[in-house]
């Protein structure tokens, strides 16, 4: 195994930061930068209290149609244009690991991406490692394409990702005729050898997961036949949005109350022109700040409000906070609106494990929400966080216990103690966020809503989804 698994990385093409209209004209004329070094030494930060966050924002695209947009993009037969794609380490990674297999992507300097695909079926062998930071999307789908391409492939990580658990991708690719080599526990360094043609199969998601749904669907674009997934439980459906969209053939339909995806293998996908949405996880920060610091008014323009990614809103709705949608409007066949966040005191919940696979990236800013409202907010049926970028729930029961919450840690879920409205008291040391993006910016979120501050032990990890962060808060603040 060692062996075969030095070779040399495929590096990513450096990326250019977001920059939101209304930020300083110095902040848009950045220069690009490269994607963070994480064996680099850390980056400290103290989020201190500020006052109202005023004004208008653009969060960056959404990072789970950026991932796809590039891959089907990179197997249709022609030129796609990608307006508004998130720059961030993840997709980043997708990028280069694609252009490694022979697509052609490019950054414009207007700002928009093009894509030359080598069409379904013909990506091509790498000449080193697939390089994938701290990218589980990228990883476990591209895991799917490979599958049914007759080509080797060594997948490898930071070491957040070579933590992660990839057995629930590699046992449905397994039964489609793929071959895996992985670490100890189905973790990064991974070797894969795909098979074309590649077996058709039906698989039954036994835990909810987009990205396994995914990649099951990914593998079967390139086998003949019929490629099925079931799902008990709805998850995130831009795939099966975007497959439409590019000219596969795909169905959906309810069985016993299940929801099944049916795709018809061998496609020939077209070409397209796309605009990505603004990312409601990344929004969910600012929505969260803005709810929680008084005085604070909001609008943040051009949020993605995808059916299967919108329990948050819901959620906090049922907690008091005021959020309106303005302009309601469907961009790239995507519901999208214009978000209206204002000051609002919240209560606590129960919130519906149901709703778990709508939010399951924005529970750590809702557990910041809980802290601050008045009564007790209890959150189950989440174990899938505790194999994400990081054990979620540990680490935010930790962190939020440092800044000064009451929190219960259960093996599937938390239970907080809110503050009724007062700020946290803050922390003395720093917090530790295990690489995580979205722990890091959740408790700069706590910081905001704090007597003290919060210090994060590493800002690092935020480049990964949302380079563009810290800028954007300290502009909404005034500073």
């Amino acid at each position: 195994m060692a062996a075969r698994l030095a070779t040399a990385p495929v590096r990513c093409q450096k990326p250019a930061p977001f920059a939101s209209p209304r930020l300083k004209p110095a902040l848009a004329r950045k220069a690009p930068s490269l994607p963070a070094d994480h064996s680099a030494a850390p980056l400290p930060h103290r989020f201190r209290p500020t006052g109202a966050l005023m004004g208008r924002i653009r969060v960056p695209g959404d990072k789970s149609i950026s991932h796809r947009s590039l891959m089907l993009g990179a197997l249709a037969v022609g030129e796609t244009r990608v307006m508004g794609l998130l720059e961030g380490e993840d997709v980043l990674a997708t990028a280069g690991a694609l252009r490694a297999m022979g697509a052609t992507i490019k950054r414009e300097d207007s700002g928009v991406w093009s894509i030359h695909g080598v069409g379904v079926g013909g990506l091509l062998q790498p000449a080193g490692a697939l390089e994938m930071g701290n990218s589980g999307t990228s990883t476990r789908l591209l895991m799917g394409l490979v599958a049914s391409h007759p080509i080797i492939c060594t997948f490898t990580g930071d070491a957040s990702l070579s933590q992660r658990p990839m057995g629930r991708v590699i046992e449905p690719l397994s039964r489609m005729g793929a071959d895996f080599t992985a670490s100890p526990g189905d973790t990064l360094p991974l070797m894969e050898r795909g098979l074309s043609p590649a077996v058709p199969i039906e698989w039954r998601l036994p835990v909810a997961s987009a990205q396994v749904k995914s990649a099951v669907l990914l593998a079967g674009l390139n086998t003949a036949g019929i490629t099925r997934v079931i799902e008990p439980v709805p998850t995130r459906d831009h795939t099966e949005r975007m497959l439409r969209g590019f000219g596969a053939e795909l169905n959906v339909t309810q069985e016993n109350g299940e929801r099944v995806i049916t795709l018809t293998g061998e496609a020939e996908l077209r070409p397209q022109a796309i605009v990505v949405p603004g990312d409601p996880s990344s929004a969910a920060f600012f929505i969260v700040a803005a709810l929680l610091v008084p005085g604070s008014e909001l609008i943040i323009e051009n949020v993605g409000l995808n059916p299967t990614r919108a329990g948050l809103l819901a959620v906090l709705r049922q907690m008091g906070g005021s959020i309106e949608e303005l302009d309601a409007r469907e961009v790239g066949g995507e519901p999208v609106a214009d978000l209206r966040v204002r000051h609002s005191p919240l209560s606590g919940v129960e919130v519906d494990p149901a709703l778990a696979p709508s939010m399951i990236d924005e529970f750590p800013v809702l557990f910041v929400a809980a802290a601050l409202a008045s009564g007790r907010s209890i959150t189950s049926g989440l174990e899938e966080l505790r194999v994400k970028e990081s054990d979620r729930l540990a680490a935010m029961a930790a962190a939020l216990r440092l800044a000064g919450a009451r929190v219960e840690e259960r093996a599937d879920g938390l239970v907080i103690e809110g503050t009724g409205g007062e700020p946290l008291p803050g922390t003395q040391e720093p917090v530790a966020t295990r690489l995580d993006h979205r722990i890091v910016m959740s408790m700069a979120v706590a910081g905001l809503a704090s007597r003290a501050g919060v210090e994060v032990d590493d800002t690092r990890p935020i480049a990964t989804s949302f380079p563009a962060f810290e800028a954007l808060l300290d502009h909404t603040a005034g500073r």
